[in-house]
C-alpha cells in the first residue's frame, strides 16, 4: 500500500528548521522517499492526500504513561477479568491525541502484553505500547506503596490476585536480597516478555515523602547491568536527591520524574553529571497557572517540594540534560475525578492545568516546559526524538527519515509558533495508515460520563464528612506525608 502526502510543511525532528511544501511518499508502513513532489518516484497506485498549509510533525511519544492508572479497589473489582479492555481504551485514547508510541512504566505485565501483542499484529487499534510491567521493588496497587487502605476492606483473595497481577517476583521483598540475588529475579522478570525495566530508586512516598532510598548503590547497578547484559533499556524512579545521583552513576538510561527531589533543589554537580550523561530527564512540569492553583489549595510544606521541582526543571533546561516528555498520563473515571481526595492535587486541577491527564496532559506538558524557557524545536524534539533515543528506538521511531516506520501528527497550526498549536490535529497516521479519530475509543468504560442521578437520590441525606487527601502521586492514596 502506498500513499503520497503532499503539500504540508514537513518539521522532521533532524534539521533546525521546518521546509515548506514538501511531500512524503510511504510504502508499506514506512518513509520511502521526503522531498519535492515533482522529484518523487510515485507508484501508480499510490493514495493521494493534500495538506497543503498544513504541518507534519512525527508522531508524538510518551516516555512515561500508565494505562491502567485508575487501579482502584472499585474500578478493578467492577472490570476484574476485563483489564484488556480498560487498556484498549487507553491506548486508543492516547492515538487520537497523536501519540503513537507510549511507554507504559507501572502496570499488569500480562494484560499489558496483551494489548501490545494484539496492536503489533494489527488485530486491534490503538498507540503502539512498549511496557515495564511492575516497578522493581514495589509492592502491588492494594500495598503500603500505593493504597494501603484496602487490605482488610477487600477479601485476601482479591487482593492478593490483584497485588500479584501487578509485582510476580519484583516487589518489596528483593530489598532483603543480595545484589546478585536481586538481578536473578530481575533476569527471571524479563525472560517473561517485558520491554524495558523501571526500578525503584526511592521509595514512592507512603513512608517518607519519598525519601527513602529502596536499594543500595551496589544493588542498583547490578540491576543496571542484567538490563544491559539483556540488551534493554533500565530507568528508575527517584524522587531525591541522592536517589537521583544513584540512578545518574549506576548507569541508567532515562530517569522518571528527575526534579521532584522534597523540599531540596538539585546541586550543581548532579546537573552537570545530568547535562554530561545521555540519561533522559522526563520531568514533570506545572503550568504557571497551575502552580497557583496548587499554591492556594496544598500545605506549606508541600508547596516547598513544588516550588523546588519548578526550579529543578529550569535547571535542567539549563544543564544541557536530555529532556524527555512524560506525565504519568492515565485514564481516571469521572466519579474518581469528583472525589474530595482529588481536590489539592495535581489531578485536581482544571482540566486545562491537569499534566496527568492521558488525552491532554501531553499537551499540558509542552505549554509548561514553554513557559520555563524550553525552545520551539527542543519541545517537538523532547517529545519524539529524545524519547526514541532514550528507549533506544530511534532506528525505526522519532524522526522523519527514509526507511523509518511512517508515523506522523497532521497539525492545522504550526507547533513551532506556540506549544497550544500542538492540540490542532487535523490526522494521524500510524504504520502509514490514516487512523479514523472519530471512532475511537471504541469501547467507552472509563471515558464514558456517569449515569444520571437514581430517584433515591433526591431523598438521600447524609452526615457531613470529609476524606483525606491524596499526595501528589495520583495512584497513591496512603496519605500519610
Amino acid at each position: 500500500m502506498s500513499i503520497l502526502l503532499t503539500g504540508a510543511t514537513v518539521i522532521d525532528g533532524v534539521a533546525e528548521q521546518a521546509v515548506e511544501g514538501r511531500a512524503i511518499l510511504v510504502e508499506n508502513g514506512r518513509i520511502t522517499a521526503i522531498g519535492r513532489r515533482e522529484d518523487l518516484p510515485v507508484p501508480a497506485d499510490a493514495e493521494i492526500v493534500d495538506y497543503s498549509g498544513k504541518f507534519i510533525i512525527p508522531g508524538l511519544m510518551n516516555a512515561n504513561v500508565h494505562l491502567l492508572v485508575n487501579a482502584l479497589y472499585e474500578t478493578l473489582v467492577r472490570y476484574d477479568g476485563r483489564y484488556e479492555d480498560l487498556i484498549v481504551e487507553a491506548a486508543q485514547v492516547a492515538l487520537k491525541a497523536g501519540m503513537t508510541t507510549v511507554f507504559d512504566t507501572w502496570g499488569p505485565r500480562r494484560a499489558l502484553m496483551a494489548v501490545r501483542d494484539r496492536i503489533n499484529r494489527g488485530e486491534t487499534v490503538g498507540s503502539r505500547i512498549r511496557c515495564a510491567g511492575n516497578i522493581i521493588g514495589f509492592d502491588g496497587p492494594f500495598s503500603a506503596d500505593f493504597d494501603g487502605r484496602i487490605a482488610g476492606v477487600g477479601t485476601s483473595y482479591f487482593v492478593d490476585r490483584v497485588n500479584a497481577a501487578w509485582v510476580e517476583n519484583t516487589g518489596r521483598h528483593l530489598m532483603w536480597m543480595t545484589s546478585e540475588e536481586v538481578a536473578a529475579e530481575v533476569r527471571q522478570y524479563i525472560e517473561r516478555g517485558i520491554d524495558f525495566v523501571k526500578y525503584a530508586s526511592n521509595e514512592h512516598g507512603g513512608l517518607a515523602a519519598g525519601a527513602f532510598l529502596v536499594f543500595s548503590e551496589r544493588t542498583q547497578r547490578a540491576i543496571v547491568e542484567e538490563v544491559h547484559r539483556a540488551k534493554l533499556t533500565v530507568q528508575s524512579h527517584a524522587t531525591s536527591v541522592e536517589g537521583l545521583r544513584m540512578s545518574l552513576e549506576a548507569g541508567c538510561d532515562l530517569v522518571q520524574h528527575p526534579n521532584t527531589t522534597g523540599p531540596t533543589e538539585i546541586p550543581d554537580d548532579v546537573l552537570e553529571l545530568f547535562g554530561r550523561s545521555n540519561c533522559g530527564a522526563v520531568v514533570f512540569p506545572v503550568t504557571d497557572n497551575g502552580l497557583e492553583f496548587l499554591k492556594t489549595s496544598i500545605s506549606d510544606f508541600e508547596w516547598t517540594m513544588w516550588k523546588s521541582a519548578d526550579a529543578n526543571i529550569r535547571n535542567l533546561i539549563s544543564s544541557g540534560a536530555n529532556i524527555v516528555l512524560g506525565n504519568d498520563g492515565g485514564i481516571f473515571a469521572p466519579e474518581v475525578l469528583q472525589e474530595p481526595l482529588i481536590k489539592g492535587t495535581w489531578n485536581g486541577m482544571p482540566e486545562e492545568e491537569a499534566l496527568g491527564r492521558l488525552s491532554s496532559g501531553h499537551f499540558v506538558w509542552l505549554r509548561a516546559m514553554e513557559e520555563k524557557g524550553m525552545a520551539p524545536m527542543a519541545l517537538l524534539r523532547a517529545a519524539t526524538r529524545n524519547v526514541a533515543e532514550a528507549y533506544h528506538v530511534a532506528d525505526d521511531l522519532g524522526t522523519l527519515e527514509v526507511g523509518k516506520i511512517a508515523d506522523m501528527v497532521v497539525l492545522d497550526q504550526n507547533p513551532l509558533q506556540g506549544a497550544k498549536n500542538y492540540e490542532s490535529i487535523h490526522a494521524v497516521i500510524k504504520d502509514g495508515a490514516r487512523v479514523d479519530l472519530g471512532a475511537l475509543p471504541e469501547q467507552r468504560l472509563l471515558t464514558a460520563d456517569l449515569p444520571g442521578p437514581l430517584e433515591e437520590e433526591a431523598r438521600y441525606a447524609k452526615a457531613l464528612h470529609h476524606g483525606v487527601r491524596l499526595p501528589g502521586c495520583p495512584s497513591c492514596l496512603t496519605a500519610r506525608h
